[in-house]
């Protein structure tokens, strides 16, 4: 196969420059049909067409060539935890009203151009139905040319529905919004920050404690995902008696762990913080939970304020805790458990906190993205 052939295959599979001939050509070689109608023109899936076994050892050697990147080639990196089809919880969905009919779904692949959604393997199957509501419903609001984003959110008490336009929040279209939304059975529709209509409070259960989510709160994008990641704390802090958990976001972690220890939850944006900390007071049988509003960016917790906490626990966007994890490397904190969702910014920290004396234990690699180029990771460390 010629050169320019080969690495425009191996681009398409998602295979690094550094993917071996013959690997390519076995991956080239194993592609699979795509299970979905829109594979090739959304830009949801882009590795839908490579067989298992290739396509995970993609997803797992993201996480193994960001490690070697910063001098970890020999880390323990553990076989992809990997989430079912049809688990995807949330999603951005978008909106177009075009000669009288409305697209709804993801952009197509390098393009602004929206893939009306007619098949999601995705979504979850509560999700990819409402889609159908969705576009009845967008059909009655947009007018003529107009564009909007759908931030959806299946909860354990219905849709939590946040929708993103330029159009004024005006009463008509308050009152079209909350007729079509109590036909859907929605649990909430908000926009601009104001609640047009709530059936129900959307909640999601964190161990034993039910979160009322503030409109477009953070949140894992599966629950089999999300537990994954929990256990994998939960079993890196064991025996730990004060906890931080930074980058707390809505107690996806905190609220298990204060069935065990005490914590100290850390989050810059104040109405996550406040839906996790009321939920802490609602549930019973928790150790003492208190929270801080911070930005752990600008200010990371110094090493004396890491004084007398026995574990903590990092979960940051994908630019990482640089500056945290270079005070925690001058700390006496004995456990870190580090969840990410870029291997690179990850493999960067984990230099720092390495050579600030800790051990890195085996890195989980949990793919919650099915068939996109994103994977997940969480791992432990603990002073040598």
């Amino acid at each position: 196969m010629l050169t320019a052939e080969l690495a425009a295959h191996k681009a398409r599979l998602g295979l690094g420059a550094s993917v071996s001939y013959g690997r390519a050509m076995r991956a080239i070689a194993e592609s699979i049909t795509p299970l979905c109608v829109h594979f090739g023109v959304c830009g949801g899936c882009a590795h839908q067409d490579m067989a298992p076994g290739a396509y995970r050892a993609m997803k797992r050697d993201l996480v193994v060539n960001a490690l070697a990147r910063q001098g970890f080639s020999d880390a323990v990196v553990g076989e992809i935890v990997e989430v079912p089809p049809a688990t995807r919880r949330r999603a951005v969905l978008k909106v177009a009203k075009l000669n009288g009919a409305v697209l709804i779904g993801f952009h197509a692949a390098r393009s602004h151009a929206i893939v009306d959604m007619r098949k999601c393997h995705v979504l979850t199957p509560r999700l990819f139905a409402l889609v159908a509501g969705l576009r009845e419903m967008m059909t009655g609001l947009l007018r003529e040319g107009e564009t909007a984003e759908l931030h959806v959110t299946d909860t354990d008490a219905g849709f939590d529905v946040s929708i993103d336009w330029k159009r004024a929040n005006d009463p008509a279209t308050n009152a079209t919004v909350a007729r079509l939304a109590s036909k859907l059975k929605l649990a909430r529709v908000t926009a601009k920050g104001q609640t047009l209509t709530e059936l129900a409070q959307p909640l999601v259960r964190f161990g034993k404690a039910d979160v009322k989510l503030p409109a477009n709160a953070f949140l894992q994008p599966t629950r089999e995902g999300e537990a994954a990641l929990q256990a994998r704390v939960l079993a890196a802090t064991k025996g730990a008696r004060h906890i931080a958990d930074l980058f707390a976001g809505l107690g996806t972690f905190a609220l298990p762990l204060a069935e065990q220890a005490r914590v100290h939850a850390v989050e810059r944006e104040g109405a996550m913080l406040e839906a996790l900390a009321a939920a802490a007071r609602a549930t019973q049988g928790l150790k003492p939970l208190t929270t801080e509003t911070r930005d752990l960016f600008k200010q990371p917790l110094t090493v004396p304020e890491l004084t007398g906490f026995d574990a903590v626990v990092l979960d940051p966007p994908r630019a990482g805790v640089l500056a945290q994890a270079r005070m925690l490397a001058q700390s006496k904190v004995g456990r870190v458990a580090y969840v990410s969702c870029d291997p690179a910014s990850f493999a960067r920290d984990a230099r720092v906190l390495v050579d600030g004396g800790y051990r890195m234990g085996a890195v989980l690699p949990v793919d919650q993205f099915l068939w996109s180029s994103h994977i997940e990771l969480v791992a432990a460390f603990a002073r040598k």
